[in-house]
């Protein structure tokens, strides 16, 4: 990566860019096939699982603090966050070529786009209005790091910060291990 775009300096602009990234890459394995589409899927899953868990390490906490009645709204994109998790598991032990496979995952993406824009309208809006650049940067740095070190698999159960903190360093290395053995044994695309 040549450098950190400018708005990947504010944690809502970051989070904004990688929704788009998740449509795009939705758009892309639905419209590929055989080998491609595999790693298309492989790429969404693994955005998705890196994104949800830095969520819910970085924006989770400071929106159950900082944003008027953040408790609720955090709880409701955790319980979404879950039950995506829990659908993306699922998919994720599926053949990608099975018929059953597409209409799957049109389900999820329906569900992970209302989750986006829920996040969009009850919690990004309020992180601006209540967060200075300086947090908003902050939050970005922390985001990417947190990314960086999370698990590259759902895990269905880890929907709070503590529990990623406790849980998802193991849970990254095992899940970058089966990246790595499937890379190398030519399954990832």
């Amino acid at each position: 990566m040549a450098g950190i775009a400018a708005s990947d300096a504010d944690v809502v602009a970051l989070l904004m860019r990688q929704h788009g990234d998740i449509r795009n890459l939705f758009d892309e394995v639905e419209r590929t096939a055989g080998d491609e589409r595999r790693a298309a899927f492989r790429n969404l899953v693994r955005l998705l699982a890196v994104h949800e868990t830095a969520e819910e390490e970085v924006v989770r906490p400071f929106t159950r603090t900082s944003v008027p009645d953040g408790a609720k709204v955090a709880d409701e994109r955790l319980a979404e966050e879950r039950e995506a998790k829990e659908f993306l598991s699922r998919l994720d032990g599926m053949d990608t070529d099975d018929p059953k496979f597409l209409p799957e995952l049109m389900t999820l993406r329906l569900d992970v786009m209302k989750h986006a824009r829920a996040e969009e309208r009850y919690e990004f809006n309020h992180i601006r209005r209540h967060a200075d650049k300086a947090r908003l940067s902050s939050m970005a740095t922390a985001l990417k790091a947190a990314e960086a070190v999370a698990p590259t698999h759902p895990h269905p159960g880890t929907e709070s910060a503590a529990k990623n903190m406790a849980l998802g360093p193991i849970a990254a290395v095992v899940d970058r291990t089966r990246d790595a053995v499937r890379k190398a044994m030519g399954k990832d695309g």
